[in-house]
Formats: C-alpha cells, sequence, structure tokens
C-alpha cells in the first residue's frame, strides 16, 4: 500500500479550518471543497453573486489540482454546495461546465445547504484519478 501524502499547496487559498488542500493515495487525489476566497489575500470580501464565486472556487480548485501535478481532466467526480439552491444552480452550472473538456464533465452530487464557512455561497470538492 502506497503511503499518503498531504499535499499543502503553496499559492492555494489559506485553509478555513483544520484541513489539508488535498490528500493523495494510490493516483487518487481527494481534494477538499474550495470556497471563493483568495488565494493571495484571506481577509478580502467574497466576489459578489454566484457566477464570480463559482469562477472563483473553480479557479482555486485548478490551483490546488495543479499543485498536487494533476488537472481538471483528471476529476473523476465533483461535490457542490449550494445555500441557495433554487435561485443558483442555473447560474453555477453554467460557470462550472466551462471548466472542463466538452464531453468530459465529471460524475456530480450537487446539494442545497443551510450555510456555508465566511457566508459563501457555494463549495466544490473533487476526486481526480490519474
Amino acid at each position: 500500500m502506497t503511503d499518503r501524502i498531504f499535499h499543502m499547496i503553496a499559492g492555494a487559498p489559506a485553509p478555513v479550518a483544520p484541513f489539508s488542500h488535498a490528500v493523495e493515495i494510490e493516483g487518487w487525489l481527494f481534494v477538499t471543497g474550495q470556497m471563493p476566497t483568495w488565494p493571495d489575500d484571506d481577509s478580502r470580501p467574497l466576489p459578489e453573486g454566484i457566477e464570480a464565486q463559482t469562477r472563483r472556487v473553480m479557479d482555486n480548485l485548478v490551483l490546488v489540482l495543479k499543485g498536487a501535478g494533476y488537472a481538471l481532466g483528471d476529476v473523476v467526480s465533483a461535490r457542490v454546495y449550494l445555500t441557495q439552491f433554487a435561485r443558483d444552480y442555473a447560474a453555477m452550472n453554467a460557470v462550472y461546465e466551462g471548466y472542463f473538456p466538452p464531453g468530459r464533465l465529471p460524475a456530480r452530487t450537487c446539494v442545497g445547504v443551510t450555510g456555508l464557512a465566511r457566508g459563501a455561497l457555494v463549495e466544490i470538492d473533487l476526486v481526480a484519478r490519474r
């Protein structure tokens, strides 16, 4: 059995709680849910609106994936959490889909939640496999 690698990615947003950015084992990468925080300044206000927050989350996920040696094309599963599901689902999907190659969308679960850290509208976590 291969040892686990606990990734803390330089240049990725600071974690909002005690966790690694990602954990890797035997070619699998489990990426912690990313918030729409800024990698260069955690104290900056979150972007306004679901589209901007989804872009920020996806850009943060790309930073973590890249830092661990993976890419969006390696993603096999995603979980999306929305605080305003009915209102934001379609707009989030429009942004999210644009990050993946056509015809290469990962399996996904999307759920409505009562709240997220920092008052975020969206959080997304990923599982990738090389």
